[in-house]
């Protein structure tokens, strides 16, 4: 039986539009030098790797943990999944807006040799002037925003732009044209999938000082043409609850079960210091709620009160 919360050690991404604020805000051992713009918090993919820090397991991988004691990690939901773990989880600090960009959806990605991507973005916090570009504004339409980018034109400008502040919400389905603004301090969940395609980049140089790749042909096949002007999601309770993760946002005042019976959950700290088992953790930090055990494992404030968000499998 797993009696503690399992802790994964981040993997810091270099990226051109990112800063400091992760080590700023939550402490983060950020390496010195380039901008960096993501952290992952949890991730299994063949290029990048959660590794287990402290407790029985040190030392396993996320992959290794998956594979060899998935029900007893992972619970019976797990056994539906492929031979990865279908979620990854990260931090991402937009110093600088992002690039226009989509994601392909499930039915073109084989096609255009990418990964479908449905993610949903949690404002941990955000700089007073901070917003999102998702979707397209009404009225824009397929054959305006081609004219507009063959002429070179900032093509965010016929995006939805909305304002953020902390603990806003919002859903990125696969097919969904968006960018990430200024002043935004993200926890992102995801599919396990790192396909994104850039239709327009500020005419950007990348951290080489050339310009950054575009995929203009896909990201136009990717964008959902229908997709206009969709809402933020605000307050407690689910933010999300589709066919690829279950997220929850719990206020805790006291000790609490996170998880469904049975099955493990993944629990983002926002604010206030949490304990689980015999471990604490702090604003920034992650931590898995294992199936076999996760009974005996309630989360709660160390003092006062604290902000989780609970992320897990879909049933």
């Amino acid at each position: 039986m797993f009696s503690e919360p399992v802790a994964f050690t981040p993997l810091f991404m270099e990226r051109i539009w990112g800063g400091r604020l992760l080590e700023e805000r939550y402490g983060k051992p950020l390496p010195e030098g380039p901008p960096i713009g993501e952290s992952w918090e949890v991730v299994d993919r063949p290029e990048a790797q959660s590794v287990v820090i402290g407790g029985a397991r040190d030392g396993a991988t996320l992959n290794e943990l998956w594979t060899d004691e998935r029900e007893a990690v992972f619970g019976p939901r797990a056994a539906a999944f492929g031979d990865r773990f279908p979620i990854l989880i990260k931090l991402l600090d937009a110093r600088e807006t992002l690039s226009v960009q989509v994601h392909p959806p499930d039915h073109l990605a084989d096609e255009l040799q990418g990964e479908p991507k449905n993610e949903l973005w949690y404002l941990a916090d955000a700089a007073p002037d901070a917003h999102l570009y998702v979707g397209l504004r009404a009225g824009v339409t397929r054959e305006a925003f081609t004219v507009a980018l063959e002429a070179g034109e900032d093509v965010s400008a016929m995006l939805h732009r909305i304002d953020v502040t902390g603990g806003d919400a919002i859903f990125i389905p696969s097919g969904r044209v968006h960018a990430i603004g200024g002043g935004c301090l993200i926890m992102e969940i995801q599919q396990n999938s790192d396909t994104t395609y850039r239709v327009f980049d500020f005419n950007r140089l990348g951290l080489d000082g050339e310009p950054r790749e575009l995929h203009v042909p896909q990201s136009m096949a990717s964008i959902d043409w229908d997709d206009v002007e969709p809402p933020l999601h605000a307050g407690d309770g689910p933010i999300a609850d589709n066919a690829f993760f279950t997220v929850t946002r719990r206020a805790l005042t006291g000790p609490a079960m996170v998880t469904t019976p049975g099955e493990c959950a993944i629990v983002a700290v926002v604010d206030g210091d949490v304990h689980c088992g015999s471990s604490t953790f702090a604003p920034g930090q992650f931590f898995l709620v294992p199936a076999d055990g996760g009974a005996e494992l309630p989360v709660g404030p160390v003092s006062g009160e604290a902000t989780v968000l609970v992320t897990e499998l879909p049933g």
